[in-house]
Protein backbone atom coordinates (compact mmCIF):
# COMPACT_ATOMS: atom_id res chain seq x y z
CA UNK A 1 0.00 0.00 0.00
CA UNK A 2 1.47 3.27 -1.17
CA UNK A 3 1.89 6.14 1.88
CA UNK A 4 0.66 9.64 1.81
CA UNK A 5 4.43 10.69 1.18
CA UNK A 6 5.13 8.30 -2.09
CA UNK A 7 1.90 9.53 -3.34
CA UNK A 8 3.24 13.10 -3.43
CA UNK A 9 6.72 12.51 -4.04
CA UNK A 10 4.61 10.28 -7.46
CA UNK A 11 2.91 14.06 -7.45
CA UNK A 12 5.86 15.91 -7.73
CA UNK A 13 7.67 13.90 -10.02
CA UNK A 14 9.98 12.44 -7.58
CA UNK A 15 11.77 8.96 -8.73
CA UNK A 16 10.68 6.38 -5.92
CA UNK A 17 13.32 4.48 -5.23
CA UNK A 18 13.30 1.37 -2.86
CA UNK A 19 14.88 3.70 0.16
CA UNK A 20 12.66 6.33 -0.24
CA UNK A 21 9.76 4.51 -0.63
CA UNK A 22 10.72 3.00 2.93
CA UNK A 23 11.79 6.29 4.46
CA UNK A 24 8.90 7.50 3.34
CA UNK A 25 6.62 5.02 4.89
CA UNK A 26 7.73 4.47 8.19
CA UNK A 27 7.40 8.99 7.79
CA UNK A 28 3.91 8.37 7.12
CA UNK A 29 3.27 5.71 9.76
CA UNK A 30 4.90 8.69 12.20
CA UNK A 31 2.41 9.84 14.89
CA UNK A 32 5.37 12.07 16.02
CA UNK A 33 8.10 14.56 15.08
CA UNK A 34 11.49 12.05 14.14
CA UNK A 35 14.63 13.39 13.78
CA UNK A 36 17.04 11.70 11.17
CA UNK A 37 19.00 9.23 13.70
CA UNK A 38 15.34 7.56 15.04
CA UNK A 39 13.61 7.74 10.93
CA UNK A 40 16.96 5.64 10.26
CA UNK A 41 16.56 3.31 13.38
CA UNK A 42 13.43 2.96 12.15
CA UNK A 43 13.70 2.54 8.29
CA UNK A 44 16.71 0.19 9.02
CA UNK A 45 14.91 -2.38 11.15
CA UNK A 46 12.91 -2.60 7.65
CA UNK A 47 15.67 -2.81 5.64
CA UNK A 48 18.83 -2.52 7.38
CA UNK A 49 20.83 -1.69 3.74
CA UNK A 50 19.25 1.65 4.08
CA UNK A 51 22.43 3.96 5.66
CA UNK A 52 22.33 7.06 8.05
CA UNK A 53 23.51 9.32 4.29
CA UNK A 54 20.53 8.15 2.67
CA UNK A 55 18.31 9.08 5.18
CA UNK A 56 19.77 12.42 5.33
CA UNK A 57 19.75 13.24 1.77
CA UNK A 58 15.94 12.09 1.62
CA UNK A 59 14.42 13.98 4.54
CA UNK A 60 16.42 17.10 2.91
CA UNK A 61 14.78 16.36 -0.73
CA UNK A 62 11.31 15.77 0.95
CA UNK A 63 12.26 19.27 2.55
CA UNK A 64 13.14 20.77 -0.36
CA UNK A 65 10.32 19.68 -2.45
CA UNK A 66 7.71 20.69 0.37
CA UNK A 67 6.79 17.11 1.84
CA UNK A 68 8.10 17.73 5.17
CA UNK A 69 8.63 20.40 7.67
CA UNK A 70 11.73 20.89 9.53
CA UNK A 71 11.63 21.89 13.17
CA UNK A 72 14.19 22.91 15.37
CA UNK A 73 12.52 22.23 19.10
CA UNK A 74 15.87 23.65 20.55
CA UNK A 75 16.57 20.13 21.79
CA UNK A 76 20.15 20.02 19.07
CA UNK A 77 18.49 18.12 16.40
CA UNK A 78 16.46 19.24 13.08
CA UNK A 79 12.42 17.15 13.75
CA UNK A 80 10.91 16.37 10.75
CA UNK A 81 6.67 16.34 10.42
CA UNK A 82 4.76 15.39 7.33
CA UNK A 83 3.12 18.31 5.12
CA UNK A 84 0.53 15.58 4.07
CA UNK A 85 -1.25 14.35 6.84
CA UNK A 86 -4.62 16.90 6.21
CA UNK A 87 -5.03 17.83 9.70
CA UNK A 88 -5.51 21.16 10.82
CA UNK A 89 -3.56 24.04 11.26
CA UNK A 90 -1.78 22.84 14.46
CA UNK A 91 0.93 24.35 17.04
CA UNK A 92 3.43 22.29 19.42
CA UNK A 93 4.28 22.12 23.38
CA UNK A 94 7.33 20.70 23.79
CA UNK A 95 8.20 19.60 26.67
CA UNK A 96 11.38 21.05 28.01
CA UNK A 97 12.59 17.90 30.54
CA UNK A 98 11.86 15.41 28.06
CA UNK A 99 11.22 16.88 24.78
CA UNK A 100 8.24 15.48 24.07
CA UNK A 101 6.26 17.37 21.51
CA UNK A 102 2.09 17.36 22.12
CA UNK A 103 0.15 18.93 18.75
CA UNK A 104 -2.86 20.72 19.43
CA UNK A 105 -5.41 22.76 18.08
CA UNK A 106 -7.54 26.13 19.10
CA UNK A 107 -9.73 27.66 17.66
CA UNK A 108 -10.17 30.90 19.78
CA UNK A 109 -6.64 31.06 19.43
CA UNK A 110 -6.71 30.86 16.03
CA UNK A 111 -9.70 33.86 16.11
CA UNK A 112 -7.32 35.81 18.58
CA UNK A 113 -4.51 35.65 16.03
CA UNK A 114 -6.33 36.63 12.98
CA UNK A 115 -7.78 39.65 14.88
CA UNK A 116 -4.95 40.63 15.39
CA UNK A 117 -3.51 40.30 12.18
CA UNK A 118 -6.80 42.26 10.96
CA UNK A 119 -6.39 45.35 13.51
CA UNK A 120 -2.90 45.67 12.44
CA UNK A 121 -3.91 45.84 8.66
CA UNK A 122 -2.54 42.18 7.99
CA UNK A 123 -3.58 39.13 6.34
CA UNK A 124 -1.78 35.89 8.12
CA UNK A 125 -0.55 33.84 5.84
CA UNK A 126 2.11 31.66 7.68
CA UNK A 127 2.93 31.15 11.12
CA UNK A 128 4.11 28.52 13.82
CA UNK A 129 3.78 28.75 17.56
CA UNK A 130 5.86 26.56 19.94
CA UNK A 131 5.08 26.97 23.89
CA UNK A 132 8.51 25.69 25.13
CA UNK A 133 7.05 24.13 28.71
CA UNK A 134 7.50 21.90 31.94
CA UNK A 135 5.20 19.67 33.67
CA UNK A 136 2.97 21.62 36.70
CA UNK A 137 3.57 20.32 39.26
CA UNK A 138 1.14 18.31 41.49
CA UNK A 139 0.95 17.52 44.85
CA UNK A 140 1.90 14.17 44.48
CA UNK A 141 4.66 15.23 43.15
CA UNK A 142 5.97 17.59 45.97
CA UNK A 143 6.11 14.43 48.26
Amino acid sequence: MASSIEDLCRDKGLRITGPRRIIAQVLSDSDDHPDAEELHRRASAVDDRISIATVYRTLRLFEEVGILERHDFRDGRARYETLSRGEGHHHHIINIRTGEVTEFEDEQLEAIKRGIAANLGFRIVGERLELYCVPVETDDDAT
